[in-house]
């Protein structure tokens, strides 16, 4: 019986250096550095390939890169033109199978099923879903792709070689096919865990290929280490469904806004935008947590349990409380994160409440976030901006999320 797969996971190789230069076509073949934000010395988000090559990776400052990689092109990332080629990717490869899963803004995951898991034509299948974004989208946008019997294997096996590789793992091929890798190569390992098993007595891969799965679960403390590993050996196992629990935003403050009052209206400007995905999703709030990371006081934060609400100005004055308790010095970075996420089909209004919002300001801020959505952002704004407007507040691409075209005109 010939071999057989069931996931096809793909990752897009340096997507933002990519999607650089496929909108600049003289970038091709050129070292290029994305950054953070257009400002003196900010760091790389990713590389090229070329700089790669050269040692420039995610948090290489500018004055490194040059150093390490002379001739090195840098660009601001545009996170609404990733977000478009993250679309025309997924379309492309819609042609050839349908995804399953988006795991982030350059990573997917399609399922395989009957002749489609026999290892030659899911291979020849892999060949054609990176033809189809080489044609469709641009000949910058390569992808890696792997094949195996669980996502987690199949995730590995595109990583092992980039750029454009294709590749399987099957439970034969185990575990010799990774032991090169470092415990923290491993996707859901973090440096922490690699400190946690190496304790345990886990030195590496292979140590924790052989390791028996009740050791495994009580080495992650739960029952998370047990899946983990059978994924690993290529086991089929049904992860819980998750649902949604909050909404926040945060972001790392310019030399602008790197006062108390700055960074307080930035957190007001961050907060006024997760309000607005709040009612935009469908969601009421029940919780707010406000916070920084400052260079001398440290990380500090304050927050509590809130009436549930989608309302901008309690969220503002909710805000504007919690921020006088905060011990801010020298403020580098804030947050803002709305919890105890409520479906509003879920959500029964309090008769008795005197301050809930009435049924005119429920329309006001609607009318506010039609307004923007049609003219565009901060066509009609609450309250006072920060001192520097950053471009993109509240619609970077993070981990886990990839932002919509509304985010950008809100």
């Amino acid at each position: 019986m010939s071999p057989r797969v069931s996931t096809l996971f793909f990752d897009m190789n340096s997507f933002y250096a990519s999607v650089a230069q496929a909108e600049e076509p003289a970038l091709m073949g050129r070292p290029v550095g994305v950054l953070t934000t257009d400002a003196r010395n900010a760091a790389c988000i990713a590389a090229s390939h070329d700089a790669k090559k050269c040692g420039v990776g995610m948090g290489t400052r500018q004055d490194e890169a040059r150093r390490l990689c002379p001739g090195i092109v840098f660009r601001p990332v545009k996170h609404d033109v990733c977000v478009r080629y993250h679309h025309a990717i997924l379309a492309a490869v819609e042609t050839v199978l349908p995804v399953h899963r988006v795991w982030s803004i350059d990573e997917c995951s399609c399922l395989l099923t009957g002749s489609q898991q026999e290892l030659e034509r899911a291979m020849q299948i892999g060949r054609d879903l990176q033809d189809a974004v080489l044609r469709l989208v641009h000949p910058a946008l390569r992808c890696s792709v792997g094949l195996a019997p669980t996502r987690l294997l199949a995730k590995v096996a595109a990583g092992l070689i980039k750029p454009a590789g294709l590749n399987s793992i099957l439970p034969s091929d185990l575990p010799g096919k990774i032991t090169h890798l470092d415990l923290d190569g491993l996707p859901g390992i973090s440096s922490r865990m690699k400190a946690r098993l190496v304790a345990a007595g886990v030195p590496d891969v292979t140590a924790l290929h052989a390791l028996a799965p009740k050791r495994a679960r009580a080495i992650w403390g739960s029952v998370a280490g047990e899946r983990f590993l059978r994924e690993l050996r290529g086991e089929t196992v049904v992860w819980p469904t998750t649902t949604r629990g909050m909404i926040g935003h945060g972001q790392v403050l310019t030399a602008g806004n790197k006062t108390p009052e700055g960074a307080r209206l930035v957190a007001r400007r961050l907060l006024v935008k997760a309000a607005a995905r709040l009612r935009r999703e469908g969601f009421f709030a029940r919780s707010l947590q406000v916070g920084g990371k400052c260079a001398l006081s440290g990380r500090v934060s304050h927050g509590g349990e809130i009436r549930a609400t989608q309302d901008t100005l309690f969220l503002l004055e909710t805000l504007d409380r919690y921020w006088r308790l905060l011990p801010l010095r020298r403020p580098l970075a804030v947050h803002v994160t709305l919890g105890g996420l409520l479906p509003e089909a879920d959500h029964t209004p309090d008769l008795f409440e005197a301050d809930r919002p009435t049924a005119r300001q429920d329309r006001l801020f609607g009318a506010i976030d039609a307004l923007n959505q049609r003219f565009g952002q901060d066509t009609i704004r609450i309250g006072q901006l920060p001192p520097h407007r950053v471009a993109y507040t509240g619609a970077k691409i993070a981990f886990g999320r990839i932002p919509v075209a509304e985010d950008f005109r809100e």
